[in-house]
């Protein structure tokens, strides 16, 4: 197959994406993928690729076609503008390539308006689009504190709606996305399909480190207010005095300052805050871990979804703490490699750790969590899942 993707982040930004593609083109496939210009996770355009530099590039075999972005830097104007340069820039280039693709794959994170130069290529050229649906909208904005009755929601609802209802198939990575986009859209449940993503090679059970005294629990990942890091803040300090536990958290985000000033006027000291770490770096904060640690906001849309890292963590074998409603309990409850307290609610989270440190199975924990990984999250079932649906789509 020859197959256009469309979406706003791929290499060098930090996004699965790019491993997706690099592997459809060694299974024999050609992969042409209309992106970004890369400013994310910082917001600043990366400066080998200023002034227009780098426009079009081929890395590991994917032909990759960049287009006019403002970067998103830190605030909501230009976060908008960055939005909205790539959704009309990359429709735009869209529209000037010649028929030649047998599919488009639109991979949608956030913003939904980043599949629009996608929809457009199919409608012209008479193609199929198929649409991986990662983020849902314009869920995402009410878990961003947007008011479902203001005009900005409704505006979003309108765009969204508009965009989900041209795709020709919507592959979700999250159960729960079935029947919002269902009620909101009324997407017929023949053009969804389930398809969850992955871990990265590199956490493919990760060997334990050495260990001393106490107990680590690791978080990583981005740190934004969907994550509800308080309710680990919280947590601490409700433990504090119980037991020798070491918090590690490994990330950026937008929420890192306030959590780091909220943990000062705290007086934790035993949670550390690492930063943003290379992929290459991550395998040793899974070794040190006891446990990892998934939290999300209460936000019944953000429940609906299953974060990556989940995957990631089953995928290195390790017991899982979570503070979650909606779909993740039920993923833990089905792997039984975990504890899982509401979203939000730090005693019951406390409670978790609690029972965790109890438990005389924690090496059982793990390998049922890794067990679980390898009978429904797999990247070898992924993509012969992703190419039968983009061949089908082809026909």
């Amino acid at each position: 197959m020859k197959i256009l993707v469309v979406c706003q982040h791929y290499w060098p930004e930090p996004y699965p994406l790019t491993d997706i593609c690099e592997q459809l083109v060694k299974m024999g496939h050609t992969v042409d993928v209309i992106t970004d210009v890369p400013n994310y996770p910082m917001g600043y355009i990366f400066p080998e690729y200023k002034n227009g530099k780098r426009r079009m590039e081929e890395h590991n075999g994917v032909r990759i076609i960049r287009t006019f972005t403002i970067g998103r830097r830190n605030n909501i104007l230009f976060r908008i503008l960055n939005y909205y340069s790539f959704a009309v820039s990359s429709t735009l280039r869209a529209w000037l390539l010649k028929g030649e693709y047998d599919v488009v794959f639109a991979n949608q994170t956030s913003p939904v308006m980043m599949v629009n130069g996608a929809l457009s290529y199919a409608k012209k050229h008479s193609k199929k689009c198929v649409m991986y649906t990662m983020d849902l909208w314009p869920a995402s904005l009410a878990a961003g504190g947007v008011s479902e009755s203001s005009p900005l929601y409704r505006f979003f609802g309108w765009v969204s709606k508009r965009l989900y209802r041209r795709a020709d198939r919507i592959l979700i990575t999250s159960q729960m996305f079935r029947g919002y986009l269902q009620r909101e859209f009324g997407i017929d449940e023949k053009v969804i399909g389930y398809l969850p993503q992955y871990a990265d090679s590199t956490f493919d059970a990760v060997a334990p480190c050495d260990k001393h005294e106490g107990y680590d629990f690791v978080f990583a990942g981005n740190i934004g207010a969907a994550q509800s890091l308080d309710t680990v803040l919280n947590a601490a300090l409700l433990l504090q005095s119980e037991a020798d536990i070491r918090w590690h958290i490994v990330g950026d985000g937008s929420e890192l300052v306030n959590l780091q000033a909220k943990a000062e006027q705290l007086s934790l000291r035993n949670v550390i805050f690492h930063g943003r770490k290379p992929l290459t770096d991550m395998p040793k904060f899974y070794s040190m871990a006891d446990a990892m640690v998934v939290t999300l906001t209460a936000d019944p849309y953000i429940s609906l979804t299953l974060p990556g890292k989940v995957q990631t963590y089953m995928a290195a074998g390790k017991p899982i703490l979570a503070a979650s409603n909606g779909e993740i309990p039920g993923v833990l409850d089905a792997a039984q490699c975990g504890f899982c307290a509401p979203a939000e609610d730090a005693e019951g989270f406390a409670d978790c750790v609690r029972r965790f440190i109890a438990c005389e199975d924690k090496e059982g924990l793990g390998n049922r969590a890794r067990s679980y990984y390898q009978t429904h999250f797999t990247k070898d079932m992924f993509m012969k899942h992703l190419v039968l649906e983009l061949e089908k789509a082809c026909q």
